[in-house]
């Protein structure tokens, strides 16, 4: 089966695996695909009985990239990812190119500090916002909060976060903007414990030096990761002043709300 046939096939054009539980992967980008930083697509694979199985992915590489990135957990038993883990490059994937949601800078009313806020592979909208010129020309300073169970599944967003200020398009724009604040749960690291907590007593403004607490003011926020999170982290913020918004009505926080778990 080829792209004459199929039209939403693409290939696969390179894959990482970053731990034994979480993979990175690049596809070709169908020309006509347009889309805003920080949306999501539906990707897939033949299922057994022929026919796709689609899950919703948020594109983690910007807009402006020629290819498609995207960043997943690897389900042993879940209907998609147990296939999905196991792909090569050169081999073909689904993807129905009609982006949507609501983690874009349309969103969200105009602010001074932007917080991308992210669990575990919550974190490739943000993959994609941090690399797009948008995010440092509207916002003063932007903090990348991602929390993991453990230290090795920090590393994609980590290296990303590296990468950014040798990026040759943006880093000039990333220089003395970006405060990057990775945290675990389950092991000793840097900085531990979770996001609401992190938030809500004061600690990250502590640890980073910055002007605490959330007002809004000042602070956008943007929310990607577990139901039970994205409510928690709602709590918080709305404790805080902010509102949330959506493309129709921006406000001063959003959250993906397409993602409905780790069975995928």
């Amino acid at each position: 089966m080829n792209q004459q046939i199929n039209p939403d096939l693409q290939t696969v054009t390179a894959v990482t695996h970053w731990t034994d539980r979480l993979f990175s992967f690049r596809v070709t980008r169908p020309q006509s695909l347009r889309f805003r930083s920080g949306e999501f697509v539906m990707i897939g694979l033949p299922g057994d009985n022929g026919k796709p199985i689609l899950r919703a992915y948020s594109i983690a590489s910007p807009a402006w990239d020629d290819e498609l990135e995207f960043y997943s957990i690897k389900v042993p038993d879940g209907p998609l990812t147990s296939k999905l883990q196991h792909i090569q490059v050169g081999e073909p994937i689904i993807l129905r190119p009609k982006p949507v949601g609501t983690l874009v800078h349309d969103a969200l009313k105009p602010g001074k500090r932007l917080w991308f806020l992210a669990t575990g592979t919550g974190f490739a909208p943000f993959a994609s916002l941090l690399r797009e010129p948008e995010t440092w020309e509207k916002f003063d300073s932007v903090v990348m909060m991602h929390t993991c169970r453990e230290a090795g599944e920090l590393a994609y967003g980590r290296k990303l976060v590296e990468d950014l200020q040798n990026d040759p398009l943006i880093g000039e724009l990333v220089e003395g903007k970006l405060h990057y604040y990775p945290t675990t749960t389950r092991e000793e690291s840097r900085y531990t414990g979770r996001i609401t907590d992190n938030l809500a007593n004061g600690r990250v403004f502590a640890d980073l030096g910055l002007d605490g607490p959330l007002t809004a003011e000042r602070d956008r926020a943007m929310v990607c990761g577990s139901l039970a999170f994205n409510k928690d982290v709602a709590a918080v913020l709305e404790g805080f002043g902010l509102e949330e918004g959506s493309n129709s009505a921006p406000a001063d926080y959003v959250i993906e709300k397409a993602f409905v778990g780790d069975g995928i």
